[in-house]
């Protein structure tokens, strides 16, 4: 048991009914990955020279890496900044980017046809310093490693003082506990370091996934192409950063049966009108320079696709959040957080996938349904061991661990 304010809560237990239907799914999504590793990605996904990225691309890594922005965005700031009164945030959000970015490298893993030669990234001879994957590799590769040393506190948390192997084991015991108080020691002088990286590292691969589809050049529809795509992503990753949190802590406390952080939540809204209306500034700015507000007016699927976006992830969440009354309702709280989820993954999937046209395309591209139960698979996955992270180590400070 454990006491929050006068009530005693008791930790719910790991598998309930809706438990049970995402661990369905993430079979069925592990049984999709085993056959593409198997009989390889024709077989089990409707790619081909045209379109050799597809939704295991636009989803899993585009709109992953973004939507794990929350991890770097807390970290700076309560650590970087200084902000005061956001402890209780930064740990769930160290998760959910930590699950979010491992699945990332997964997901490129998956996607890659030589996948076994994916260690070639760590050796200087087969770099290519001009490529703009190149340097996204890198960044997700560095920051996936940076992610695992600063989750490593809550580990050391979670074993310190409570080491007790079993059997002729247990004479360990001292050893693992003298190591536990190292790296706790150890951790706590360099952490700050690492903080630093994270953010850098952070805010170099989410504008980079954005020059990558430049080079895409006229393959992109004008509504999307533009040389400010690398600012851009970066902007709608620090919108999405703090949306993330608030959307991840509300479903939380509901599912962990919490009293939702309300106040701290509300402080982090006040920043996404502000981040909303320069990123809507800068495309507005984008579009009249360039003439290409044009092609909103078209009434084809890229203008529909792009009016969606801009009224659900960016107009009717301002509003929203634009009023303290609605920042300190939970349910217009979690609204406005989830409207401007969705329209960075719809953005992420207009640049990658809706405005993309290839030359020579005879057909357009829909995923597989094995290509669909990957997906669903690797996010059930993701939810399963927050989950299990969240009810076993000290990530939510209103649980017993």
């Amino acid at each position: 048991m454990n006491s929050i304010g006068t009530l005693s809560y008791e930790k719910p237990r790991f598998f309930t009914p809706a438990v049970w239907v995402i661990t369905g799914l993430a079979a069925v999504g592990l049984l999709s990955l085993l056959a593409r590793f198997i009989f390889g990605l024709g077989a089990v996904t409707n790619l081909d020279n045209q379109y050799p990225w597809g939704i295991w691309i636009a989803i899993d890594v585009a709109c992953g890496v973004a939507l794990a922005a929350g991890g770097f965005m807390t970290a700076f700031i309560a650590h970087i900044v200084h902000g005061k009164g956001y402890k209780s945030v930064i740990r769930p959000a160290l998760l959910t980017a930590t699950l979010g970015y491992t699945f990332v490298a997964l997901g490129v893993l998956t996607d890659l046809g030589r996948y076994y030669n994916m260690w070639h990234i760590l050796l200087p001879k087969y770099w290519s310093p001009n490529s703009a994957l190149f340097e996204v590799g890198m960044c997700v590769a560095s920051y996936v490693t940076v992610l695992y040393i600063e989750f490593l506190p809550i580990v050391v948390d979670r074993f310190k003082g409570k080491v007790n192997l079993p059997g002729m084991l247990k004479t360990f015991n001292g050893f693992f506990e003298r190591l536990l108080k190292i790296l706790d020691v150890s951790l706590k002088k360099v952490m700050t370091v690492f903080i630093i990286m994270g953010v850098v590292l952070s805010c170099m691969h989410q504008s980079s996934l954005g020059t990558l589809m430049v080079l895409a050049s006229t393959k992109i529809h004008p509504l999307w192409q533009t040389p400010i795509l690398p600012l851009l992503f970066l902007l709608s990753a620090f919108v999405v950063g703090f949306a993330m949190v608030i959307f991840e802590s509300l479903i939380a406390s509901k599912s962990f049966h919490l009293k939702p952080e309300i106040t701290v939540l509300s402080r982090l809204a006040r920043f996404i009108p502000i981040l909303l209306g320069v990123y809507f500034a800068a495309q507005v700015i984008d579009m009249v320079g360039r003439n290409t507000y044009l092609y909103l007016f078209t009434g084809s699927i890229d203008s529909i696709m792009y009016w969606i976006e801009i009224i659900i992830g960016v107009a009717i969440p301002f509003i929203i959040f634009m009023f303290e009354k609605y920042r300190k309702n939970p349910t217009w709280l979690f609204t406005g957080a989830a409207l401007v989820v969705l329209g960075v993954v719809l953005n992420r999937l207009n640049v990658y996938l809706i405005g993309y046209t290839p030359l020579y395309a005879d057909k357009p591209y829909f995923p597989a349904l094995t290509e669909i139960a990957v997906t669903v698979g690797f996010i059930s996955l993701i939810i399963l061991l927050y989950r299990f992270f969240a009810l076993n180590f000290p990530v939510i400070e209103d649980m017993e661990n």
